[in-house]
């Protein structure tokens, strides 16, 4: 079963924004995991929810997504994926929520990138 795997972050205020272009580079260098499914990484930046506060002060998030809960555990356990969050996350942030889900049956079709999506 397909997993989707979210995370948001925040940094603490003194982070610079040197430092934070230098991780969303390297985050984004994940999505080239076999154990992520199709490359399907994606990073948001700056939050566009209005109101803001909705936001609750995160400044970035991340969606991806996975073959299956084995192919998460690989992508977690993942030399590229412990040092970008040890370089530059763990030391430096302030926040961070992290939610995955599996994808039920009847919406695994909305996750065969490439195959045309039939309800069917």
């Amino acid at each position: 079963m397909p997993i989707v795997h979210m995370v948001m972050f925040k940094f603490r205020p003194e982070v610079s924004e040197e430092h934070k272009v230098a991780f969303i580079r390297e985050l984004k260098k994940l999505k080239n995991l076999p154990c992520v499914k199709n490359n399907r990484l994606i990073v948001g930046e700056a939050s566009v929810t209005d109101p803001i506060e909705r936001s609750k002060g995160f400044q970035y998030a991340l969606l991806s997504y996975h073959q299956d809960l084995k192919a998460l555990e690989e992508y977690q356990a993942s030399k590229e994926h412990h040092w970008v969050t040890s370089t530059y996350l763990f030391p430096f942030k302030e926040d961070l929520c992290r939610y995955d889900f599996e994808v039920a049956p009847e919406d695994e079709y909305m996750c065969n990138f490439g195959v045309p999506a039939t309800t069917g």
